[in-house]
């Protein structure tokens, strides 16, 4: 994976993310909240687990703490710019740096910036499908979220 790749698929991360956001916002409070059995139980619940991985792998990349901020819709898009703020800033080599950090059961671990960056998409990915699920649910159709979906509309934006 080089540089730019990482930045597009952070850019493509952040995006779909808040797409559905956005959608999740127009929902009333029982909406967001019903629990519908998913791993995470509702929409709320899933979409503040997305936004909790964001942080936690964002502050063991920058090696301090990022303290949640309140409302999902306040913290999450500020969220997304410090991680697209952050891959402005890489180079090919960067994404080799190893990581090392704890666990909140303690245990230590190390992996690159490389393998953190795919595993926060791939995380949040999977979450916004199980969202998309549920406002299937609720009979509402959800936003599309496909990368395909991002790499159109880049390409409108420049065209």
């Amino acid at each position: 994976m080089t540089a730019d790749e990482a930045r597009d698929h952070v850019r493509y991360s952040t995006w779909a993310s808040r797409r559905l956001l956005d959608a999740a916002l127009k929902l009333d409070a029982e909406q967001q909240h019903r629990d519908v059995g998913v791993s995470h139980k509702s929409v709320h619940a899933t979409l503040a687990h997305i936004l909790s991985g964001d942080r936690i792998w964002l502050s063991r990349i920058v090696g301090q703490p990022i303290e949640p901020e309140g409302a999902l819709e306040v913290e999450w898009p500020e969220i997304g710019r410090r991680w697209e703020q952050l891959a402005e800033g890489w180079n090919d080599s960067d994404l080799e740096r190893v990581v090392d950090y704890k666990q909140s059961s303690g245990r230590e671990f190390d992996s690159t910036v490389r393998e953190i960056v795919l595993h926060v998409v791939n995380h949040a990915t999977l979450h916004r499908g199980q969202v998309m699920a549920i406002f299937r649910q609720l009979g509402i159709a959800p936003p599309p979220t496909d990368l395909i979906f991002y790499y159109r509309e880049q390409q409108s934006a420049h065209a």
